[in-house]
């Protein structure tokens, strides 16, 4: 199978919560692309009982942005279990994409409504909106590299 075409990188912006948005929406699209055009039953495959379905992948992503932004930032209650990386048979792949771009939008509308990037998180001292938001950076960015090796092994699939 041919690679995808490589996306641009997001473009470059002075106002820095921008700036971090965007490559966080960047390395969203690159976890939605590995999961894109396969069944649910390809989304729920594990290589060899390794590491996590690409299913298990956009789950777990969606929950942790909740559990940062929600959870850390806005002092809400938030709850982590090891059963995201492995959802049932009730989630499907387009409940789970649909669910990661609303957790999306909600994070994005999330932080633009915080005065700075600055803003104390409610939960974690030192923690900061701006650190946060590279946290979520960084996770997005392991599991998409996570997300293509799983992808590769699937079907020989690979690109951005």
């Amino acid at each position: 199978m041919p690679p995808a075409q490589t996306p641009a990188l997001p473009p470059g912006t002075p106002d820095e919560q921008e700036l971090l948005l965007r490559w966080l929406d960047f390395l969203r699209g690159a976890v939605l692309r590995k999961i894109g055009g396969i069944s649910d039953d390809e989304a729920r495959w594990v290589p060899a009982g390794a590491l996590i379905s690409l299913l298990g992948i956009v789950n777990h992503l969606t929950r942790v942005e909740w559990r940062w932004i929600d959870g850390e930032m806005r002092g809400q209650e938030v709850s982590r279990s090891e059963e995201e990386f492995r959802p049932g048979p009730e989630l499907t792949v387009s409940v789970a994409v649909a669910a990661y771009r609303d957790r999306a939008r909600a994070t994005e509308a999330a932080v633009r409504a915080m005065p700075s990037l600055t803003e104390p998180s409610i939960r974690a001292d030192g923690t900061d909106l701006r650190w946060v938001l590279l946290h979520l950076i960084n996770e997005t960015a392991r599991h998409a590299g996570h997300a293509d090796a799983v992808r590769e092994l699937l079907d020989g699939t690979t690109g951005e």
